[in-house]
């Protein structure tokens, strides 16, 4: 019976004296292919290079090796990894609850934060809600959920058409742009902002230079002239 005693498997790659195998198909630091050499001989270059011998394909018949910066490499990694992580859109599904017989103001608010989700690139739930007789008109829910598709239109386009939900009649409204691209936007537009208070304050520092060059000049015309009188 095989009994693994260990601590948790690496998931990082051999590297130097840890490649324990007589023969390498090595890479050079460009990329070019080197071919099939002995594992002394690979590390006699990665001395030469000053790099380190770094097993890129374990599993191939003999493993690939190549000559890089491993240090250098492991950080360019993980600054992608962050910034992709940075970068990665999340579906996200907001929800919207109407009543049938919603009040014209109500509706126009609950529609303004419905254009807000899609215009970040979230998909919104839309539910209508039902109460006692409210139950026997389910039109009504359908004719608003149909007015709230059309008046949203240009954002969002309807990805899940109506339906009775029990009381709730659902539908699911989806963005026309995609996640990443409202992420995208909403940084250009904080860029933009931030870029104008800095011109306004630019701008008000050199009014205010200008008046006080103006008031310094006014200053000095309304002084009285010095007389001078003979000795």
């Amino acid at each position: 019976m095989w009994c693994y005693r260990g601590g948790s498997i690496s998931a990082e790659p051999r590297i130097n004296d840890r490649i324990r195998v007589p023969e390498v198909r090595l890479v050079g630091p460009s990329g070019e292919q080197v071919g099939i050499v002995p594992l002394a001989k690979a590390l006699e270059l990665a001395q030469e290079y000053d790099l380190d011998l770094v097993e890129v394909a374990a599993t191939a018949r003999p493993p690939v090796c190549k000559l890089m910066d491993y240090g250098k490499f492991k950080y360019e990694s993980a600054m992608k990894a962050r910034e992709a992580r940075k970068n990665q859109a999340h579906t996200v599904i907001k929800e919207m609850k109407l009543r049938p017989k919603i009040d014209p103001h109500d509706y126009d608010t609950k529609k303004g934060h419905v254009v807000r989700f899609l215009k970040q690139g979230d998909k919104v739930k839309i539910t209508i809600m039902f109460r006692g007789r409210e139950q026997s008109r389910p039109e009504l829910g359908f004719r608003l959920l149909q007015r709230l598709a059309s008046d949203v239109e240009e954002l969002g386009f309807i990805e899940s058409n109506p339906k009775q939900d029990g009381r709730n009649m659902i539908m699911v409204l989806g963005p026309h742009k995609k996640k990443t691209e409202a992420m995208a936007e909403a940084r250009e537009a904080q860029a933009a902002r931030k870029a104008e208070r800095q011109g306004h304050a630019s701008d008000g520092q050199v009014e205010a230079s200008a008046d006080a060059t103006r008031a310094r000049a006014n200053a000095d015309a309304e002084a009285p002239a010095e007389s001078s009188s003979d000795a």
